[in-house]
């Protein structure tokens, strides 16, 4: 393997850590069967550190993983897909609008972000009403849209941000990463 190999394999590995420990460190409990929490943070912040592949593996896993240490098994395959998704979504779009805009890479990350965050409250909503029996109703698998929105806006807001500091400072060039 090459160094560069052994760094993104590794900032993989970080980053489904810091996914994992950031959702199970944080949670707020919702009455909603269910918790908000900073995970997305760093879902969203793997897609566009690490990109497409290496991006979705860590989100995907370390949310999963976070499902299964805390007694959510039974949202742990719908975790990854809906996670590893969202941090594909927020690479895709992200890149295409820097692509087109060039320096408004906060901006550009925003969109992603909400974009993303949108997915993963459909994602939960279908996966709780179809796969999980709870129904599409207001009673059922819509009583948690509101707590995956807000969940959503706290994980975008943090993720920009931290998008921004270190994109200001490059702090992952001392890595041999480029972000996005």
């Amino acid at each position: 393997m090459t160094n560069k190999a052994i760094r993104t394999l590794v900032l993989a590995a970080l980053f489904a850590a810091l996914t994992c420990v950031a959702t199970m460190v944080i949670q707020i409990p919702s009455p909603m069967n269910g918790y908000v929490n900073l995970g997305d943070c760093f879902v969203l912040l793997a897609g566009w550190v690490l990109g497409p592949l290496y991006g979705s593996l860590a989100a995907g896993i370390g949310s999963a993983l976070a499902d299964m240490f805390t007694g959510y098994m039974h949202y742990a395959p719908g975790t990854f897909l809906i996670k590893a998704v969202m941090a594909l979504i927020a690479w895709a779009v992200a890149k295409a609008l820097i692509a087109r805009f060039g320096g408004k890479r906060t901006l550009c990350k925003s969109i992603s972000a909400v974009l993303a965050e949108l997915f993963m409250v459909v994602g939960y909503y279908l996966y709780a009403g179809l796969l999980l029996g709870k129904g599409l109703g207001a009673l059922g698998a819509a009583a948690s849209i509101p707590g995956n929105l807000v969940q959503g806006a706290v994980g975008a807001v943090v993720a920009v941000l931290l998008s921004h500091i270190i994109d200001r400072y490059h702090l992952l060039r001392k890595f041999g990463v480029n972000e996005l």
